[in-house]
């Protein structure tokens, strides 16, 4: 039980025994001075005597751990950070020489350490930077041919979950909801037609026509279905040519990673590295959950601990009444930017088939899930989703007398924040993502490996959103 708690306390609580063993063998040496006293002593006496030492004792041993605490510990907890960003976030911080200056060479040989470790991969690093230009601008080259070419493609992995959409296919499920990655293609369309191509395909081993429906929104499209070697399929959706802007190139989302399909597990017991998690932040017109409201929203979707670039949502909201100024001075959201927007009903109802099946993560989240909550009757859904709060996770790795915002967390991650982003909905959720996926690897490492054992340990500082949100 003892090695759970940290080293700060155990040390804390190491200074307690001192001083409590030292109070007790004054109490012992005086009672046994007391009845070997030839002459009456009056008890007051040494009970006086035994009070004063008792304060005295405990005064210095408090001096004495306060000292250790500041000048040992507390350096000790700042070098392993230092080492856990290094070793797995990657990223680049250095200890304070006056802050370790007690430690003597431990912190210049950890460094030293760090500083070989780093070296010897730099070869390799620069080789993997130059085949990852060269994939990246093959990338780039596919998603400009496929923009030119009038046909939608979707890969699907066994489990009829989307590994792979183009930008032509993402424009089709637009139209029905957010597409996302891993999402389950009967999110989206009546699945009648594909199991009968499905099993038509597997028969004969080749391209199967069949009709792509979306009743709920009238929506039926020509397709063709091909089975995969390994498993799963892929569909190519014929799209009317005078509806693409073939000026401009789509982007290419995939995830081969999510080919080999795995049976669906309980969030509480996914390890972490096989979670969706869906960072998001809200601007609103006040800091009151139950007065305010969502002027803006923005979200990404991290999967396999990356986020996934080109699957976003930055949409403004109408609250329904005028914007502050002061809360405007902040978000720079103006009542012209939110008149022609969506209500918080839609905008939520989109929100949450983005989120779906997946653990939202906010800074702060009481905040803004109790804005989604607040707006669940309209909405028409419910905000059942697990939660993870950054504020917490930062507390779990660097412990809870560090700084906890947002900045600070940025500061400590090397993630950049760009001005003009700042207080903007997706500017803070890309930070917030971005966090994240470097919190996770330094959460594993201290052991906390499945979602329901790191929710457990970010209970323990709950504490301290309480604090931040009085």
């Amino acid at each position: 039980m003892l090695t759970k708690l940290s080293l700060r306390l155990r040390i804390f609580l190491f200074f307690c025994l001192l001083a409590l063993a030292g109070a007790a063998l004054a109490a012992a040496a005086m009672a046994f001075g007391w009845s070997r006293a030839e002459d009456a002593v009056p008890v007051g006496a040494f009970v006086t005597a035994f009070v004063l030492f008792a304060f005295l004792n405990t005064g210095l041993v408090l001096i004495v751990w306060l000292l250790f605490d500041e000048n040992i510990a507390k350096p000790i907890n700042a070098l392993s950070a230092n080492l856990r960003l290094r070793a797995h976030a990657g990223v680049e911080s250095d200890v304070s020489a006056d802050v370790a200056q007690y430690l003597e060479d431990l912190a210049p040989a950890a460094d030293a350490l760090a500083q070989t470790v780093k070296a010897s991969l730099s070869g390799a690093a620069g080789e993997i930077a130059r085949e990852t230009e060269l994939l990246t601008a093959e990338r780039e080259q596919l998603t400009a041919l496929l923009t030119e070419i009038p046909i939608a493609t979707l890969v699907l992995n066994a489990a009829d979950e989307i590994v792979l959409y183009d930008g032509q296919a993402a424009a089709i499920l637009s139209e029905v909801a957010p597409p996302r990655l891993k999402a389950p293609l009967a999110d989206y369309f009546d699945l009648a037609a594909f199991f009968e191509a499905r099993e038509r395909a597997s028969s004969k081993g080749s391209y199967t026509a069949f009709a792509l429906t979306a009743p709920a929104q009238g929506v039926t499209l020509n397709a063709r279905l091909k089975a995969l070697e390994e498993g799963g399929h892929m569909i190519f959706v014929d799209v009317e040519t005078e509806t693409l802007a073939l000026t401009d190139p789509r982007p290419l989302v995939f995830d081969f990673d999510l080919i080999n399909a795995t049976a669906p597990k309980e969030i509480a017991k996914t390890p972490l590295s096989e979670l969706c998690f869906v960072p998001f932040d809200t601007e609103t017109t006040g800091l009151s959950v139950e007065k305010d409201d969502i002027v803006q929203l923005g979200a990404v979707r991290v999967l396999n601990g990356r986020i996934v670039a080109g699957e976003v949502m930055d949409v403004y909201v109408n609250p329904g009444r005028p914007i502050p100024p002061s809360s405007t001075k902040i978000h720079h959201v103006t009542d012209a930017d939110v008149a022609d927007a969506k209500d918080i009903a839609t905008v939520g109802r989109a929100f949450h088939h983005f989120a779906r099946d997946a653990v939202l993560v906010a800074h702060n989240a009481p905040f803004d899930i109790g804005l989604l909550r607040k707006s669940a009757d309209v909405m028409g859904v419910e905000w059942s989703h697990p939660v993870l709060d950054t504020v917490l996770l930062s507390a779990v790795v660097f412990g809870t007398t560090e700084a906890h915002s947002l900045d600070a967390l940025c500061d400590r991650l090397s993630v950049t924040i760009p001005a003009h982003a700042r207080h903007t909905a997706l500017g803070d959720a890309q930070a917030t993502a971005e966090v994240l996926v470097r919190l996770l690897p330094l959460v594993a490492a201290k052991g906390f490996t499945t979602f329901e054992q790191l929710i457990a340990e970010t209970r323990r500082h709950s504490r301290l959103l309480e604090d931040l949100n009085q």
